[in-house]
């Protein structure tokens, strides 16, 4: 079955794959599992004759987001956020495999896809959820923020300008989501601005420390410690050093615990480290790290005695965005523990969680028939693609 209409395109897209085959030989296991994991990402999701891809495979015409802030409509296309998650993937790959085997997929497929939710609309520019050619759809910061992230990434890994422009560009749609209320922080979603997320203030810190570290700007950095420290006043849990979902505007909190929100804190916490040199800030990643390991994994028994150390059944992709944070932590103070609990959550999960077609919808491998979800598939080529980085 062709992934595309256009044979040029198919024609790139083969190639890209051959030779990340061979290239992923100098990362080891994890690269080529990077690898596979995405062509079958791209194999089954792709919606032939566009750089789009679907929600979920397989297809379900009533299949409605709930992430999003209001109700939302079956769509023939992901929204942002799911496909956010192969801009990452792919920008790792990038970093880690070498534009030459990776940027051909990146210009020619997952940016010309991304380009169709620019809302150019409406000001600041920034990506709404859903594509352009559609009515008008919510815009969420942190649906951005990732964004800026990966294409800071991609300027550190490549210096080319454009990325870094793109980074910049999105930081002021950013910047236009804060203002004083609850002395400060960003909100979740432009078009309803009722609470203050972890979601969107420890990873708005990661992007301003990226982009300082990118371009030198003090003003990053100077931000990138306010939404720090903003985070830590109003949405640490002083018990764990795990952090809540959210603040309301009337002071209500939300404490829920989604590994995402910790993890950008450890990253968070990690640059400033880099950046100032202040031992605190290393002190303070270590102890939410910490309380990750006990709090986000479980030991799994196994069939034949012993047991493993796995990731409790969360989001996929809340995973591999707290994986981010471990890795920060580890390029400064050299501990491999937490490193060693994800390897031995997707060692076992490559082994027995994945579908026949290398999906995955659980870390236990108990879900795997079923809807699987864009966003979990591109995570999961995401943290392979980040091991093998880290891994001898």
């Amino acid at each position: 079955m062709p992934l595309f209409k256009s044979p040029a395109l198919a024609f790139v897209f083969c190639v890209v794959f051959a030779s990340g085959s061979a290239a992923a030989d100098r990362g080891g296991e994890y690269a080529r599992r990077a690898t596979a994991t995405l062509d079958s990402l791209y194999t089954y999701y792709s919606v032939p004759g566009t750089r789009l891809l679907r929600e979920n495979y397989p297809d379900d015409a009533s299949y409605k987001a709930t992430y999003l802030a209001g109700e939302s409509a079956a769509n023939q296309f992901s929204y942002l956020w799911p496909f956010s998650g192969t801009l990452s993937a792919v920008a790792v790959l990038v970093e880690t495999q070498g534009w030459e085997t990776y940027g051909p997929l990146l210009d020619s497929v997952v940016l010309p896809g991304l380009r169709e939710y620019g809302d150019v609309r409406r000001r600041p520019f920034a990506y709404a959820s859903y594509i352009a050619s559609a009515p008008a759809s919510d815009r969420f910061y942190d649906d951005n923020i990732w964004l800026g992230i990966d294409f800071t990434d991609l300027y550190t890994a490549t210096r080319q300008q454009r990325f870094l422009d793109e980074a910049e560009r999105i930081w002021l749609f950013i910047a236009s989501g804060t203002d004083d209320k609850l002395g400060g922080g960003i909100y979740w979603c432009e078009q309803k601005k009722g609470s203050k997320n972890t979601c969107l203030n420890a990873p708005g810190a990661v992007f301003a420390l990226k982009l300082y570290l990118a371009t030198g700007k003090e003003h990053y950095l100077e931000q990138g410690r306010i939404l720090y420290e903003w985070t830590r006043k109003r949405l640490l849990d002083p018990s764990d050093n795990l952090y809540f979902d959210n603040i309301s505007l009337k002071g209500t909190l939300n404490k829920t615990k989604f590994s995402y929100n910790s993890g950008q804190m450890i990253q968070a916490g990690a640059l400033l480290y880099r950046i100032t040199g202040k031992k605190r800030y290393l002190a303070e990643a270590r102890e939410t790290a910490a309380s990750c390991l006990s709090h986000f994994f479980r030991p799994l028994h196994k069939p034949g005695g012993g047991s493993v150390r796995i990731l409790r059944r969360d989001k996929i992709w809340f995973d591999a965005v707290m994986l981010r944070g471990f890795i920060e932590l580890y390029r400064e103070d050299g501990r491999e523990v937490y490193l060693d609990a994800f390897r031995e959550t997707l060692d076992h999960a490559w082994k027995h969680a994945r579908d026949s077609r290398g999906f995955l919808s659980d870390w236990s491998g108990r879900g795997r028939e079923g809807r699987k979800w864009l966003l979990s598939q591109a995570a999961l080529a995401e943290m392979f693609a980040r091991m093998a980085d880290v891994t001898d």
